[in-house]
């Protein structure tokens, strides 16, 4: 399987934590896939990112 990356990227990486953790925790609600892995990455630029499994 292939990462699938958020189309945003954030300033810190507490921002990207909590879309990580809302992903985890609200996935249901918006009638997304439970996805098998999340992980919070930087970019060479130094923003941070999340991608997932799906």
């Amino acid at each position: 399987m292939k990462w699938v990356y958020w189309g945003r990227l954030y300033d810190t990486k507490f921002q990207a934590s909590c879309l990580v953790r809302r992903m985890e925790n609200d996935w249901w609600v918006y009638g997304y896939e439970c996805p098998q892995e999340i992980e919070v990455f930087r970019s060479r630029k130094g923003k941070f990112g999340v991608r997932f499994l799906p």
